[in-house]
């Protein structure tokens, strides 16, 4: 009998993200019907997974139904999860973080500013989205490319600033201008969740 995988209901967005300065209603509108429809795919897919029969001599890396669907999942799923971190994380002030997050940062890039430079540039040179991470067991923060939902995980790193590149995230108010977008999004970064999620890393 196959595993029988959970359906996901979307979280409910702050109002706080409908009134950012510098994103839009409709931008913000149009993101949440993307993460809603990433929800609504994934579970078209995990519904179809748990009918699906596991027979081996059906198994091929040619060319495999349960290789298709367990694939597109991870795509679904990455959509899923990418998208609540980023808005979780949405609704503050920007400025810069504090305490033990602030001390890591300068520690191993010389300063905030310095890691402003180096994260604006992963996320430049980005096609999908840029991570903030805690390497769990290298103990060290870096920045990273993730170019698809489910491209370039890290084993055990802890996301802690989730920044989306796709254009459906700027392209209504910033059309190709990504680097102000990116500005626009770290104004508007709520640093105490980053450091809630750094603190529950390194625990």
């Amino acid at each position: 009998m196959p595993t029988t995988l959970p359906l996901r209901e979307p979280i409910q967005l702050s109002n706080k993200l409908f009134e950012m300065d510098g994103f839009s209603e409709d931008t913000m509108s149009e993101h949440q019907a993307i993460y809603e429809h990433f929800i609504t795919r994934h579970n078209d897919i995990v519904t179809v997974l748990n009918q699906v029969k596991r027979l081996p001599e059906h198994s091929s890396s040619t060319y495999s139904p349960l290789r298709v669907l367990k694939v597109e999942l991870t795509f679904a799923l990455g959509g899923v999860r990418n998208h609540e971190l980023y808005f979780q994380q949405l609704g503050g002030k920007g400025g810069k973080p504090s305490g033990e997050l602030a001390d890591q940062i300068e520690q191993q890039f010389g300063s905030f500013d310095e890691w402003a430079v180096d994260m604006i540039c992963t996320a430049l040179s980005s096609r999908g989205w840029a991570w903030f991470a805690w390497d769990r067991d290298g103990q060290y923060l870096f920045n990273h490319v993730g170019d698809t939902n489910n491209l370039y995980p890290v084993w055990n790193a802890a996301p802690l600033i989730a920044l989306d590149m796709y254009e459906h995230a700027y392209y209504l108010d910033f059309k190709q201008d990504r680097q102000t977008y990116i500005k626009v999004f770290l104004e508007n970064l709520d640093w105490k969740v980053v450091e809630e999620r750094f603190a529950a890393a390194t625990r």
